[in-house]
């Protein structure tokens, strides 16, 4: 009976597997994502990796073929303009710890001391900021380079090892460059879009649970403190998509795909670069209303329960212009910024009427332990980035 249960069980899981799988492969297909991007990095990497073998062992019977195939993999970026930065790198890194090797080895001989010399002077040469991640490879290169040089049997034989192996290199850099550019050359585009996405639908979500909640009264310590700390946890969103909309701009220089997209990124990305500026500036001001809620000590019991929900009619078209932005699309951009600056008209009449509510009841606008002041206050500089947000998709749609 236990071993029919861990059979079951055992076969649940396999199952379970075969359809995470099975899901992989189908986003694979469907949509150009992670995944998709993933199949072709790995697929185009063993194609360079093929052809720089096949040049380096089958038509130069290199006696260290491995050189080739391991440079195409690895300048095998996720940009065009990656690749070709980290070749120029790799290659001279691999140059410079070849030639600091041959230098000293020629002039010293194969002797233990000598290597010292050498990784040393590697090491040091290594750090040179601008080599960047490619600083080791001086090292490497040295330290293969002096196995060479120790191998090889005659000086003619050396130089012919060293030369060559810096040939490899070239070769498999120049094949990764070549297969990147004319085999799907990744275009990035869209992961400006997805980072604004991103921070769009976490400032619906946060302000979707605000609103309800000062519609019906319904404020209380433990509710504020999840909002204050859903507001803070967006600085790691806001660095991905910092990240996102500088790979969007890499992948367009060097691109032959980019003469099929003229109209995509047709501003260099400042349009998208304002947006999510912007943006970032709304989630401060959201994060600071959180912060207010969650500080508010009512004494008196009484709420003032209009003002509040004139906050949250205003914070739903808040919600409804993330909305929008959570839905970005540049083939869209013109219907979008229609529908946001719509909003963003309906937002400053919420805005006022929030600043008249608490004209009329006479709050207490300037008592630091009720939040009536800070939330007209925070209501302002709110519609004011909100407006600018609007006003910067505008110019992007080129309305």
């Amino acid at each position: 009976m236990a071993d029919g249960v861990v059979k079951r069980r055992g076969e649940s899981g396999e199952q379970g597997r075969l359809a995470r799988t099975g899901q992989w492969w189908k986003r694979a297909l469907r949509s150009a994502g992670y995944e998709r991007h993933t199949v072709l990095l790995i697929g185009k990497s063993t194609l360079a990796a093929t052809i720089a073998w096949f040049i380096s062992y089958h038509l130069l019977n290199a006696k260290s073929p491995a050189f080739a195939p391991f440079s195409a993999v690895l300048i095998m970026q996720v940009t065009v303009y990656q690749s070709l930065l980290q070749s120029l790198r790799y290659g001279g890194a691999v140059a410079v710890g070849v030639a600091v090797q041959a230098g000293l080895a020629f002039l010293a001989g194969p002797e233990l001391l000598t290597f010292v010399l050498v990784a040393l002077v590697a090491l040091t040469i290594g750090r040179w900021p601008r080599l960047g991640a490619q600083g080791s490879q001086v090292t490497t290169a040295a330290f293969f380079a002096f196995s060479t040089y120790v191998s090889a049997t005659s000086a003619l034989e050396k130089i012919t090892q060293l030369g060559q192996m810096i040939l490899l290199v070239l070769i498999g850099c120049g094949v990764g460059i070549l297969v990147n550019v004319t085999v799907v050359p990744p275009l990035r585009y869209r992961s400006a879009e997805h980072g604004i996405r991103a921070l769009a639908h976490t400032l619906r979500d946060l302000v979707s649970d605000i609103y309800p909640a000062l519609r019906e009264h319904d404020v209380d310590d433990e509710r504020t403190g999840q909002w204050r700390d859903r507001a803070a946890r967006t600085e790691g969103l806001i660095t991905q998509a910092r990240t996102g909309l500088r790979t969007a701009r890499e992948s367009l220089p060097y691109n032959p795909r980019r003469l099929f997209h003229r109209h995509r990124g047709r501003t260099g990305f400042e349009g998208y670069g304002a947006l999510l500026e912007a943006l970032e500036r709304v989630l401060y001001q959201v994060a600071s209303l959180t912060r207010s809620l969650d500080q508010w000590a009512e004494e008196d019991g009484h709420h003032y329960e209009p003002f509040l929900e004139r906050c949250a009619d205003f914070l739903e078209v808040v919600s409804e212009m993330s909305q929008v932005l959570a839905a970005l699309d540049e083939d869209k951009l013109s219907n979008q910024s229609a529908e946001l600056c719509r909003l963003a008209d309906h937002a400053q009449h919420c805005r006022r009427r929030v600043v008249e509510q608490a004209e009329q009841e006479g709050l207490p606008l300037a008592d630091p332990v009720r939040p009536y002041g800070v939330l007209v206050i925070e209501a302002t500089r709110l519609m004011e980035e909100l407006q600018y947000t609007c006003d910067v998709l505008r110019r992007h749609a080129g309305r």
